[in-house]
């Protein structure tokens, strides 16, 4: 009995022993030395309340409260009016009423991140990163708790679906399975994309995006602090870009990074669509001599089915830069193929300036582009109004490509939009089913 009496005693004692408290409240909670002085608490008593609160989050809370903090840094640095529009935490009853108000549970690592910052409020640019192509534009804001519930759907085709994102633009937005229903698994995140070729109005596709909320959200954080996505005029831009996907011609450098736009693709029929932009620098330690200016572009394109367009034309998005020692020139085109994948490659052909009638070609490396994992509806309609179930991830490969070029206006500002008074109203507006304008 006496060796019980000590043995507790002294677990007792240990279980009392603050620095080990201290290691659980930095790993769990984040909790630093500072906030700790600040709240004028013993690290227990920290991690004790913070438990009581935050308890259910224990899995999750570290991993997202770190890509909340390390956003917010990296975006006060790079884009500080975009700090304004993020909204604050909720609560735990917050949430609980949501839950009750669209009849869903809501999963916990979504809940977590929610108590963090309640997304965004519906301005431009978005959190969730802009495109823009020239008289398309495209910019994605992480929606707060309350619209995110109003724009809740039960319809079929997104049954069951809760949109996590939202363009005040094009009507777009990334939605989460709550349920494993049409098809889709449970929390699984998709951008819509409605069957063109279907009578039947529930005939929705999907391009997936994200296996769960905790690695979708995680995974476009990591992209943008780690400069994966370039900041263009105080907006996150989605160009990937492929550090291989490089090459150097004489003092020349050529560089290119690519998006795939949902909003403008479609499965059936297949058009899938993809924006590059293309870095053109020269080495600020050529000699002055070595400037030149640019004449005509070629292009090599091959679809997945290894079927080959060539393409030749004057200056590139009918502009004919002068590249000199130190400058940079960059413009963004695109292209499509009937493909779920392909590539090009290519040349300039510049003229120098001091000897005009020198000429030389400058490599464009070669680039991929490739669609992401998509499904098919499971209703979609075939004939009359019969129904067929494709329970399938679908990767075609029919054949044909098609290159135009484009650019971006980069000097037509986007300004700052107030919260739209009637939310649900807002993300009933359907997603385009059209083409970006073509360009000669």
């Amino acid at each position: 009995v006496y060796s019980c009496c000590y043995l507790s005693r002294r677990l007792n004692q240990l279980s009392s022993h603050d620095p080990l408290w201290k290691r659980h409240c930095k790993k769990y909670w984040l909790i630093s030395e500072e906030e700790k002085s600040q709240r004028n608490q013993s690290w227990k008593a920290i991690f004790i309340s913070t438990y009581s609160d935050l308890g259910r989050y224990i899995r999750y809370y570290a991993t997202l409260k770190k890509a909340w903090d390390d956003l917010e840094k990296y975006l006060g640095q790079r884009c500080p009016r975009m700090i304004g529009s993020l909204k604050e935490s909720v609560r735990e009853e917050d949430l609980d009423a949501v839950e009750a108000q669209i009849g869903c549970k809501l999963p916990d690592d979504y809940r977590c991140s929610f108590r963090i910052h309640n997304g965004q409020k519906l301005v431009v640019p978005g959190l969730m990163g802009s495109m823009a192509l020239s008289n398309h534009y495209r910019s994605e804001d992480l929606l707060d708790i309350d619209t995110a519930a109003g724009g809740f759907q039960q319809r079929l085709g997104l049954k069951q679906c809760l949109p996590l994102t939202f363009c005040i633009h094009t009507g777009l937005s990334q939605y989460m399975a709550l349920e494993s229903v049409e098809g889709r698994n449970k929390y699984e995140i998709f951008y819509q994309c409605p069957d063109q070729m279907a009578r039947n109005p529930s005939a929705i596709d999907m391009f997936i995006t994200g296996t769960s909320y905790l690695e979708w959200f995680t995974s476009y954080v990591n992209k943008v602090v780690t400069g994966g996505y370039p900041i263009i005029r105080d907006q996150i831009f989605r160009y990937v870009h492929d550090k291989e996907c490089v090459a150097t011609t004489g003092d020349i450098t050529v560089s290119v990074s690519t998006s795939f736009l949902p909003e403008l693709s479609s499965v059936h029929p297949p058009h899938y669509f993809f924006t590059y932009r293309i870095r053109i620098e020269m080495s600020k330690d050529a000699l002055p001599e070595k400037a030149c200016q640019l004449d005509s572009r070629y292009w090599r394109i091959t679809n997945a089915k290894g079927d080959v367009e060539e393409v030749q034309g004057p200056g590139v998005v009918g502009e004919f830069p002068i590249i000199s020692p130190g400058r940079v020139y960059e413009y963004t085109s695109c292209t499509t193929f009937s493909t779920t994948s392909g590539y090009m490659e290519g040349y300039y052909t510049f003229h120098c300036l001091y000897y005009k009638d020198k000429f030389f070609n400058v490599t464009i490396p070669r680039f991929h582009m490739v669609c992401p994992t998509f499904k098919v509806s499971t209703a979609r309609m075939v004939s009359g109004d019969a129904l067929v179930l494709i329970l399938v991830v679908f990767f075609l490969r029919p054949p044909e490509t098609n290159h135009n070029e484009y650019a971006v206006d980069e000097d037509e500002d986007s300004t700052d939009t107030d919260e739209y008074e009637d939310r649900r109203r807002v993300l009933d507006i359907p997603a385009p089913s059209g083409r970006c304008p073509r360009h000669t």
